[in-house]
């Protein structure tokens, strides 16, 4: 684990790890020191040329599976695994010819080559198979006396490496999902800015341009008038930057009372008559901050999209309800769930070019509401109003 945790030491492994293979390759003394004790000279060059040559392929394999083992989670490709093993095994039948029985130990570093570097089913098949030949030979060959059980050291070193490399395929497969998950918290990150910078400046900004035509209209007729306003509107902005801010910083804290005095002011300020709240205490307190983010998108809606003369703002222990006598959604929702899984309300809101469902993309005006009330186990209900007009109203 201290190799995977540390970035040198992850670097290093690679280089060195050879030598930790070439450890177990002790099991292959017993064919060397027959090859070199073979009387002829041909035979001792042949015998160790082949038993090294087998010893190297091994590690370089071993080293070469590893690393694919390591970035992919999977085995090695076929072509470079087959040439690998196929190389091996004609190499175990050359060692064998020349030295004899000793030989077939070669057969034991076969089976762990084809479980590291093939796929379980090819893998096996070559156990076996090479368990098989260490069972037979001996008992077919005259002077074999079969006094190494290479069969059980053939079936337990292939099953070892086996669980070994079932523990790295697992890691890769959780690094893997470490990483997406990163990517999906990032993207909700993302998103969540999104909506709440949305939702900020988008009120912010809708009252910014009514005062500000306000202004405009009062600036000759009633010049004390449109000063307060231009006033009022720089209070407006410096207060955006300050949210702005905020949200960068990622801490927001939404004031159901100040959000509730700044409809009042935002309504009067485009001619609508309001019925709001003088305080926030009807709310359940740990309802407000959620009721604020209502309070903030139901009136920003109105005052663009409404054409309204009234709204109104009730609060309850657990609902708040926003409604005005406008023009009223120009489809009827009928009490539309905010049910995230309730794709038509969400189209028939999204397709609305004139009336309140300001849903410019996904995660946006009412849809970002939407989410919010979801992630508080509430319902948002949306509709029109008895009498005409148009309802906001979030439950939890």
């Amino acid at each position: 684990m201290s190799v995977m945790s540390d970035p040198t030491s992850r670097r290093s492994a690679p280089r060195f790890f050879w030598l930790w293979a070439a450890v177990w390759l002790f099991y292959m003394a017993g064919p060397i020191g027959d090859a070199w004790r073979r009387p002829e000279v041909w035979e001792r060059v042949a015998g160790l040329t082949a038993a090294l040559a087998f010893c190297v392929l091994y590690l370089m394999s071993f080293v070469a599976a590893r690393a694919a083992m390591r970035r992919t989670g999977a085995p090695m490709v076929l072509p470079s695994a087959a040439w690998r093993l196929g190389v091996m095994i004609a190499l175990t039948a050359a060692l064998t010819l020349i030295v004899g029985e000793s030989g077939l130990t070669a057969l034991v570093y076969v089976g762990v080559m084809a479980v590291f570097s093939l796929g379980p089913r090819l893998a096996w098949t070559v156990v076996l198979s090479a368990a098989a030949c260490a069972a037979a030979l001996p008992k077919l060959v005259p002077g074999w006396d079969g006094g190494i059980d290479l069969t059980f050291a053939v079936l337990v070193a292939a099953l070892a490496v086996w669980g070994v490399t079932r523990v790295v395929q697992r890691n890769a497969q959780l690094a893997e999902a470490r990483e997406e998950i990163t990517q999906l918290a990032v993207a909700a990150e993302r998103n969540r800015f999104a909506r709440d910078l949305h939702d900020l400046l988008g009120h912010s900004l809708t009252v910014v341009s009514v005062k500000s035509e306000l202004a405009a209209r009062l600036v000759r007729i009633a010049p004390d008038r449109a000063e307060a306003e231009l006033t009022d509107i720089q209070r407006l902005v410096r207060e955006a930057l300050v949210d702005v801010r905020a949200a960068v910083s990622g801490y927001r804290e939404m004031s159901l009372a100040t959000e509730l005095a700044s409809a009042r002011s935002a309504l009067d300020a485009a001619g609508i008559e309001a019925e709001v709240p003088l305080t926030a205490e009807a709310a359940d307190p740990a309802r407000q901050q959620l009721f604020a983010w209502v309070v903030r998108e139901g009136v920003t809606n109105v005052i663009r999209h409404s054409d309204a003369k009234h709204c109104w703002i009730r609060l309850e222990h657990n609902a708040v309800e926003i409604s005005d006598d406008g023009r009223g959604p120009t489809t009827r929702p009928s009490a539309a769930s905010a049910s995230a899984t309730d794709a038509s309300t969400r189209a028939a809101a999204t397709r609305d070019p004139a009336g309140h469902a300001d849903l410019d993309s996904p995660g946006h005006g009412l849809a970002g509401l939407r989410e919010r009330v979801d992630s508080a186990g509430g319902t948002l209900t949306i509709g029109n109003r008895d009498g005409g007009g148009f309802v906001l109203r979030a439950t939890t």
